[in-house]
């Protein structure tokens, strides 16, 4: 079983479907089959798993989904991608006690992790209705944190980097291959796997 979609409470549609598509969150959803049942389903870029929030779609209280996590490569990327689309984040912060981070803003030390360590910075943000996410810097999985039939990247241009850095490494290749034929290849990859024309 995959998880797949996150349901969270919201008090007005329109509002959090205009903050989270600001974000560059992807819209996959927004059907309404009666004037009391709306769904709305949003993805973040690159990830699996979706957001659903509308009308009766849960009884939680708007605003009470708390923790809610994403992943970034680039903790400080993300802080002026966030910043510039408006979401108003936290500081850049890493935990007191260098292991996950406390609730609320319990022990944060300002500024990312010092070793800038994998899994050790973070930041947090509300949308409009107070529900919470925290962004976390991964850059390096620890062992057996990723699963073998779903491995992914997050980009044309990451993959791109992989199979150089495969290329690199193989004795019997090396040299052979042009850098840019590993972008051709990359993209080609990614336009059939997303619906694209490969031939782009």
């Amino acid at each position: 079983m995959k998880f797949e979609v996150v349901v969270i409470p919201v008090a007005d549609v329109d509002r959090a479907k205009t903050f989270y598509t600001t974000l560059g969150w992807r819209l996959d959803a927004d059907i309404t089959t009666d004037p009391h049942f709306r769904v709305v389903q949003v993805t973040p870029p690159g990830s699996p798993a979706s957001v659903i929030f509308g009308t009766s779609v849960t009884s939680q209280t708007p605003g009470t989904a708390q923790g809610l996590h994403l992943i970034t490569e680039d903790i400080e990327a993300t802080h002026q991608e966030l910043k510039e689309r408006g979401a108003e984040p936290s500081e850049v912060f890493h935990d007191a006690g260098g292991v996950f981070h406390h609730a609320g803003t319990d022990a944060r030390v300002p500024g990312p992790h010092p070793q800038r360590a994998s899994y050790g910075s973070f930041l947090s943000f509300n949308d409009p209705d107070g529900n919470s996410w925290t962004v976390q810097e991964v850059t390096t999985r620890l062992p057996g944190r990723q699963d073998p039939s779903t491995l992914s990247f997050n980009s044309p241009s990451a993959l791109a980097d992989a199979l150089r850095r495969a290329a690199a490494s193989d004795p019997h290749h090396q040299g052979t291959q042009p850098r840019s034929q590993w972008d051709w290849y990359a993209h080609h990859i990614a336009a059939e796997q997303t619906g694209g024309d490969p031939s782009q």
